[in-house]
Order: structure tokens, then C-alpha cells, then sequence
């Protein structure tokens, strides 16, 4: 069982999936609770989204790609948080379209979040893993 424990952690996607699911978390309390608000749901959900983009950086960074982080203080590392971010706004722009044409459809709110969650979960993990924290050969 610790043999499968170790072996799980070891596991970038499943690390992934774990970070994601707690900023997740965080993204739809915030839209939930904005909608009880009386919010409309586009905009409830870009502000949830928006707080789970600040989550999502400190758990992948130290959690998930914490070896594959460029130092504090460099270029690499202000890089890395801009692309994160980049992505994370290409996240929240298909969030904000997903979300919108179900709503404009006559989609609850929540059922189109659930789909935005989707789509972006898989945009947003591909440009992280292969693009913003790929892996440097060693020399």
C-alpha cells in the first residue's frame, strides 16, 4: 500500500488532478456563493475562476512542478508565472464562453460550469506540463 502511496505521488498528473481539485474548490465556492448574490452567472464564474488562478499557482508550483520551477527572483521564474497566468486566462476565456452559451441556451449556470470545468482542465494541464514547466534535459 505505501509502495502504491509512493508511487501515486510520484505521478504528475495525478499531483495535477489532486492541486486542480482543491483550486477548484476554491473557484466554485467563490462562484456559488456570488450567485447567491444574485450575480449572473458569466461573471460569477470568471470571478471564481479568477480567485482559483491564484490558488492553482501556489499549489502547482510547490506541489506538482515544484522540480521543474525556475528559481526565485530570475527571469525564468517571472516567465513561468506569466505563462501560467496566460493560460489560466485562456482557461477563463473558455470558461467565460462555455458558461455563457449554456447559459444563453437556457443551461443552468452550474451544469455549464461543470462543462467549462472540463474544458479547461484539459487546456490548462497540456500548456502546463508540456510548455510552462516542461522538462530541461540535463547536461
Amino acid at each position: 500500500m505505501i509502495k502504491l502511496a509512493n508511487r501515486l505521488r510520484g505521478n504528475v498528473f495525478l499531483r495535477y488532478v489532486a492541486v486542480s481539485i482543491g483550486a477548484l474548490a476554491t473557484d466554485m465556492i467563490v462562484f456559488l456563493l456570488l450567485l447567491e448574490t444574485g450575480m449572473p452567472g458569466t461573471a460569477a464564474s470568471a470571478v471564481g475562476y479568477s480567485v482559483g488562478i491564484f490558488a492553482h499557482w501556489i499549489l502547482s508550483s510547490r506541489k506538482v512542478f515544484h522540480d521543474r520551477v525556475s528559481k526565485k527572483g530570475t527571469f525564468a521564474r517571472t516567465q513561468q508565472k506569466a505563462m501560467f497566468l496566460g493560460s489560466a486566462l485562456l482557461g477563463l476565456v473558455l470558461t467565460i464562453t462555455v458558461v455563457g452559451a449554456g447559459t444563453a441556451l437556457g443551461m443552468d449556470p452550474r451544469v455549464a460550469k461543470v462543462a467549462a470545468i472540463a474544458t479547461a482542465f484539459v487546456l490548462t494541464y497540456l500548456l502546463r506540463n508540456v510548455v510552462i514547466f516542461r522538462q530541461v534535459p540535463v547536461q
